[in-house]
């Protein structure tokens, strides 16, 4: 089975660097390095004591050729990151040399790792559930300092903690239930519908609470959409480059400048806030730009946020309007920009929009920029970015906690409709079941083999 193959793969992001390191894992790892590994006084690696670093050479093993100069290092299982003997070889950074030692391990009888295969293992071999994991590849990914710590709980089973104690409770309740309805000859305190309510209503409400940092969380975890829209010339660009504190967008008098979507991120107080720059959205005969209008409207449909600026020194005209109808619907700020201009633009124009936030501007200056953020965490953090000790920051558990409080529900109207508190008891275990799908204890195999697809290599 291919469970228990040995693994190998490059663990470093190749390109020139200081070192790369190459991770090997499985029962045969020690041997198979030992196959190609020189040491200084032709020294094996069999007699390496665990959590210790050995200084040699990997070698070619047909022709005997020194390929390097590396340190490895040996972790015994059960205490390593897959809980299997595992050996890192630590090399000189850069493509060819960290390319020729993994063909050579490869070639020396390991297998090439799967994306997330390392972390997959921890996860079979029972040092880490599937929320574990998962964190993983959330710190991998975080671009905050705020993203990252909520990671880096969930990898220390915070998560995992609050989910294992609410299925106790609700195993105890089954338990409970099953036992007065099997053997009720036998001496037992008789649960009742009202007993079983109340703790399944506490449940609930445990529940609700996790579900409510989930907005957030997601948030957090994958950062805000937020889509800078507007036609030509207004100082969409002008904006991304005050946000960003650096040049990142051309700026220039000429109208449809930017003629595709530019895609930067921001730290606002923690939180990740991916801030794209649209082309102006107008009608052009230019093929190019039409596709840059065209990928702007489609950034549109799928923001979280969007924030519409307007030429303060120029009257609103028939692309405004349309603009204007176009985010209607959707979360916005409205930027008067410019503002350190002439004003063209009267109040009449603006009817229809939410004056809470349409904030006046000057991306030259900097003018607004502070009531723009404030507007942002006000949309979606009701004014402040907390740092809770644990939010659920992942779509896949937030969809099994909704789940589980259907059932827990469906339970609930059972319990107060029936005399038969027994029917109660199969709602509360696919509540149980659901709950069980965060921590990967009830859910599919191919659904874990997907989720470990997403990770990086070498992980």
């Amino acid at each position: 089975m291919k469970e228990f193959d040995t693994i190998a793969a490059i663990a470093t992001v190749l390109g020139e660097g200081g070192i790369s390191i190459i991770r090997i894992s499985g029962s045969k790892s020690l041997d198979i390095v030992d196959s190609i590994f020189k040491g200084k006084n032709n020294r094996n690696l069999l007699d390496i004591k665990p959590y210790s670093m050995r200084y040699g050479f990997i070698i070619e093993k047909g022709t005997e050729d020194v390929l390097d100069e590396v340190l490895v290092t040996y972790m015994k299982g059960p205490r390593s990151y897959t809980a299997e003997d595992t050996v890192e070889i630590n090399c000189h950074g850069g493509v060819t040399p960290t390319k020729r030692i993994f063909q050579e391990i490869i070639k020396a009888g390991a297998r090439v790792a799967e994306p997330g295969e390392f972390t997959k293992r921890a996860f079979l071999n029972g040092r880490i559930d599937l929320s574990q994991a998962e964190a993983v590849i959330d710190i991998i990914r975080a671009k905050t300092e705020l993203s990252m710590k909520s990671a880096v709980l969930q990898s220390n089973g915070r998560i995992s903690k609050e989910i294992n104690s609410l299925r106790n409770r609700l195993l105890q309740i089954i338990a409970h239930i099953e036992a007065t309805v099997d053997f009720p000859e036998d001496d037992l305190e008789e649960v009742t519908s009202n007993q079983v309510s109340i703790q399944i209503e506490n449940i609930i409400n445990e529940v609700n609470q996790l579900l409510i940092t989930a907005d957030e969380g997601k948030i957090l975890r994958e950062g805000l959409n937020v889509v800078i829209v507007g036609k030509p010339n207004v100082g969409k660009s002008s904006l991304l480059n005050a946000l960003l504190k650096e040049q990142r967008a051309i700026v220039t008098e000429v109208p449809g400048t930017t003629r595709d979507v530019i895609e930067e991120y921001i730290n606002l107080d923690g939180v990740p806030i991916k801030i794209i720059d649209t082309a102006g959205i107008r009608e052009t005969e230019d093929i190019v730009e039409k596709i840059g209008v065209e990928k702007s409207k489609e950034k549109i449909m799928e923001a979280d946020l969007i924030i519409f600026m307007i030429d303060l020194s120029r009257k609103l005209d028939d692309q405004d309007k349309e603009i204007m109808d176009y985010i209607r619907d959707k979360k916005y700020i409205v930027l008067l920009n410019k503002s350190d201009l002439e004003n063209k633009v009267v109040k009449e124009d603006l009817i229809g929009l939410n004056l809470k936030y349409i904030i006046e501007s000057s991306a030259k200056s900097g003018k607004g920029l502070d009531e723009l953020k404030d507007s942002i965490k006000e949309l979606f953090f009701k004014g402040e970015v907390k740092n809770q000790d644990i939010i659920i920051t992942n779509a896949r558990h937030k969809e099994a906690l909704i789940r589980a409080k259907e059932s827990l529900s469906s339970a609930l109207d059972t319990l107060n409709n029936t005399l038969a508190i027994d029917l109660s008891s199969i709602d509360i275990r696919n509540a149980w079941s659901k709950l069980g799908e965060i921590t990967g204890d009830t859910l599919e195999e191919d659904i874990i083999d997907k989720i470990f697809s997403e990770f990086c290599l070498g992980k």
